[in-house]
């Protein structure tokens, strides 16, 4: 079974709204999708790994910025459709998207091409409100909106 771990930050927007960091997944795949293609930033981990520290490590991996300090809160775990099991914790903190720098991983492309190229993990880093988040967030990783609006409440 494929394990993936990572954090969600949320903030207070200037209305008192609650809003989380999210990352739309790279690749050519999702080029033109929103709805489904937006995610908590995370990866994949070894089980002999501890989760809390693949979530911390995966950030940095994903955004090329350290994981912020702060108290995590863990949301728990789901399974997503293709069956990985994704862990996150909650953390409170303000982050500026533009100085992400996302890295990056090689697949074959055009398929069959024999080809390669290299894309970034997320090509876009975004503050959603919750209900815009909802909209576009992997229909399974939506479980932890709503576990973070029971915790902030």
């Amino acid at each position: 079974m494929r394990r993936s771990a990572g954090l969600l930050l949320h903030r207070r927007g200037p209305g008192g709204e609650l809003q989380v960091l999210l990352g739309h997944m790279g690749g050519p795949f999702y080029t033109r999708r929103d709805a489904g293609a937006w995610t908590v930033p995370k990866g994949e981990y070894d089980p002999a790994e501890p989760a809390w520290e693949a979530a911390r490590r995966e950030f940095e991996e994903e955004l090329g910025l350290p994981p912020p300090e702060g108290e995590a809160v863990p949301l728990g775990e789901v399974r997503q459709a293709g069956g990985k099991v994704v862990t996150v914790w909650a953390v409170e903190a303000d982050l500026d998207p533009a100085a992400v720098l996302p890295g990056t991983f090689t697949m074959e492309w055009p398929p069959r091409s024999g080809r390669t190229a290299e894309f970034p993990e997320l090509d876009r880093v975004a503050w959603f409100a919750l209900d815009a988040a909802r909209e576009v967030i992997v229909k399974a990783q939506a479980a932890f909106l709503d576990r973070l609006t029971e915790h902030s409440h």
